[in-house]
């Protein structure tokens, strides 16, 4: 019965945590991103994963958080990497580009990505595999990982399939790293979104914004969610900068 009490009071967990504010519980949304919707343009969909990857590109972020990965497995001769909701592979490409022996199974959700990512250079890569794999049931053996990465997608999951996904990464691989939007205290939340919003309408890429922004988890949800799911986890980052988890298994 306990557990069952368990499940329930994480699924419900609102963004900002168990203890979140009466202001903080009202700045999220049900509302889905395009990238997760079925009735949505495949074009369109297509230009927010471009727009992802540009700014990925733009503002150096494939380049750090590919240093943020690698210096968890440091120690590890030969990493066997899991990249979780890859997107556009640009994050993977960049892990081959700055470790020589490293090996990528390179996953996503959405077939549209996973097709576009292996008929580009990582479906000829020989270190890389390209997959369609859910985050929340990883076809993989336990330990099979020296680390799975979960970068600016794990927002996309609700609370119960959050935890689900922590369980699963820190089952298949040694260290979970979650690299995500950070979560502000409310009154500089709607600052952000007062910046956003105006856009919203015309732009894919900033309507998925606003949504991302409102789902983001804080860094007490992200503790709920591996307590939840068995995993101990270090937090870093955060407000100005991304918001960095490492989970590992208890």
């Amino acid at each position: 019965m306990a557990t069952s009490t368990r499940v329930i009071d994480v699924d419900r967990m609102p963004r900002g945590g168990p203890r979140a504010s009466c202001l903080d519980r009202r700045l999220q949304t049900d509302c889905t991103e395009y990238l997760d919707r079925d009735d949505v343009d495949p074009a369109i969909k297509r230009s927010v994963v471009r727009a992802l990857e540009r700014t990925g590109e733009l503002f150096g972020n494939h380049q750090r958080f590919a240093a943020i990965a690698l210096d968890e497995v440091a120690d590890v001769p030969d990493p066997r990497i899991l990249e979780l909701g890859s997107g556009h592979g640009g994050l993977s490409a960049k892990l081959l580009e700055m470790h020589p022996t490293a090996e990528l199974t390179v996953t996503d959700l959405e077939p549209g990505s996973v097709a576009a990512i292996a008929a580009g250079p990582l479906g000829d890569d020989p270190r890389a595999v390209v997959r369609a794999m859910d985050a929340t049931a990883i076809d993989a053996p336990d330990g099979h990982f020296a680390l799975a990465v979960f970068a600016l997608s794990f927002h996309h999951l609700p609370p119960a399939d959050a935890s689900r996904a922590i369980a699963e990464g820190t089952r298949v691989a040694h260290k979970l790293l979650v690299i995500d939007l950070p979560r502000p205290p409310a009154p500089l939340h709607l600052v952000r979104l007062a910046t956003m919003l105006p856009l919203a309408p015309f732009v894919p890429f900033v309507h998925d914004g606003v949504i991302s922004s409102l789902r983001s988890y804080s860094p007490s949800a992200l503790r709920a969610l591996a307590d939840h799911a068995g995993a101990d986890v270090e937090l870093r980052g955060g407000l100005l900068s991304p918001q960095v988890m490492v989970a590992t298994r208890r």
